[in-house]
């Protein structure tokens, strides 16, 4: 057993911390851009492409984001393609978090008045400027406190990168209490990093949410 104190667990975790949250990051972002292109096939006009989101969509939300993640990192090199637990995580992470932004737009678009779709059609907008300029951003406005509370949700998600073998914060606890064999103050110290964390992103989803109600 190597004797570890308090402060060299905790300096540790603090630094593996970085990467859930750059994980976290770029699973969000990636989502976000991925996302976007499904709920414009989504709301679509054409058949197919609202048929491909509706698949797409169902695929990710209806099975568990630990399958994805092993198809991900162990299913590709048996194709042939070579992939980090890093790129597996980071791609694993985005489809599984564009299924769920896709949804959440989805429904602030849907929550637009049609008064609204009626004058950007009076100003004879092709469809896209038409969502870009008028629809979109009055969706996000709408749809920003699942969003933040879904960003919650992605950040507890990072944990099971660890079974990658990605360094993340739960992969650094699982080395030390390895090696200390104190899983109460280890994981205890997880626990709270994942608090501090996402309380004040909680927070402020409620704050949105109120100030979404009460105007």
């Amino acid at each position: 057993m190597i004797e570890f104190t308090f402060w060299d667990i905790l300096r540790n975790l603090v630094f593996a911390t970085r990467w859930t949250l750059l994980l976290s990051l770029a699973a969000f972002a990636g989502g976000a851009i991925v996302g976007l292109a499904i709920l414009s096939a989504r709301i679509s006009k054409t058949r197919w492409p609202r048929r491909f989101a509706s698949g797409y969509i169902a695929l990710f939300q209806g099975t568990p984001l630990l399958m994805q993640l092993f198809l991900m990192f162990f299913g590709l090199p048996m194709l042939g393609f070579r992939i980090e637990s890093w790129t597996a995580a980071v791609c694993g992470l985005t489809f599984y978090a564009s299924a769920y932004l896709a949804e959440i737009w989805r429904s602030g678009v849907e929550a637009v008045p049609r008064g609204q779709w009626d004058a950007a059609a009076s100003l004879g907008l092709h469809r896209l400027l038409e969502l870009r300029l008028i629809i979109l951003p009055q969706a996000f406005r709408i749809t920003r406190a699942p969003t933040v509370g879904f960003l919650v949700q992605l950040i507890k998600s990072t944990a099971l990168a660890s079974i990658l073998g990605f360094d993340e914060l739960l992969k650094t606890a699982n080395a030390i209490n390895n090696a200390t064999f104190e899983p109460f103050k280890v994981y205890g110290l997880v626990a709270v990093i994942f608090f501090a964390l996402c309380y004040p992103l909680t927070q402020y989803a409620r704050f949105l949410e109120k100030k979404a109600t009460f105007g």
